[in-house]
């Protein structure tokens, strides 16, 4: 399979669904607008205390919610209470979010587990195996990628990296994530996904054979500027002009 050929660099991505004030991130709405407009989606997710696989970015609930607290603490029969951004959506399901896709549009299913790794990917192959679009998973840990290349090797895997200097981690954990040490060995990675701001930069070309997305792209400037170092965008806040 000619990943350059693929799904992956034919259609803009759209981050968290393509999401606006009527649309909030990461939500149903966001997902159903991306389709209308023929883009495919990112979104995120992470595992409730009871097990359930969510689609939701943050650790915190406040920003999204407004509510005090934390989604891991969540069981599936708090999800009807919160509201995201005031609207009338609620959190969905990984399972709510593929069934209203449908295989209408490509997914990106970033991996957010910094703990140990097993149960979020283990039930995201389980939820993955009776999905029948086009789908991949990503994620900054390249641990997470090598459970997938493990258990679900036909699953496409995603490297994220960056140089994340806005983010709070160790200095090694930053070392290793801006040069994706794990990348080719561990997480056999399919494709890149690098964060925008940072490219060109050196250490995405030894990765030249891997299509590169890059992550994220807020404007038509910067989308003008990034498009000449990758083979597409993740993108958010605007309508990119091809």
């Amino acid at each position: 399979m000619d990943l350059f050929k693929s799904w992956l660099v034919e259609t803009p991505i759209a981050h968290r669904g393509f999401h606006d004030d009527a649309h909030p991130e990461n939500s149903i709405s966001a997902f159903k607008n991306a389709i209308a407009h023929g883009y495919a989606i990112e979104l995120d997710v992470q595992l409730l205390s009871d097990g359930t696989v969510v689609v939701f970015h943050d650790e915190s609930l406040s920003r999204m919610t407004g509510n005090d607290g934390y989604l891991k603490f969540l069981t599936k029969q708090d999800l009807p209470m919160l509201k995201l951004k005031g609207s009338k959506e609620c959190i969905p399901t990984l399972q709510e979010a593929l069934q209203a896709i449908d295989g209408k549009t490509p997914v990106i299913i970033e991996i957010k587990n910094n703990l140990k790794v097993r149960d979020l990917e283990q039930k995201v192959i389980e939820i993955l195996s009776n999905y029948k679009g086009e789908v991949a998973v990503a994620s900054f840990n390249p641990m997470a990628l090598a459970y997938f290349k493990q258990h679900a090797p036909n699953v496409l895997r995603g490297q994220l990296a960056g140089f994340l200097k806005n983010i709070k981690m160790k200095f090694l954990t930053r070392w290793g994530m801006k040069r994706m040490i794990l990348a080719k060995k561990l997480a056999a990675a399919d494709f890149i996904m690098y964060e925008a701001k940072t490219l060109p930069n050196r250490f995405v070309k030894k990765f030249k054979k891997l299509p590169l997305l890059a992550w994220t792209v807020r404007s038509q400037e910067e989308y003008l500027r990034v498009v000449k170092y990758c083979d597409n965008v993740i993108f958010e806040g605007f309508e990119p002009k091809i």
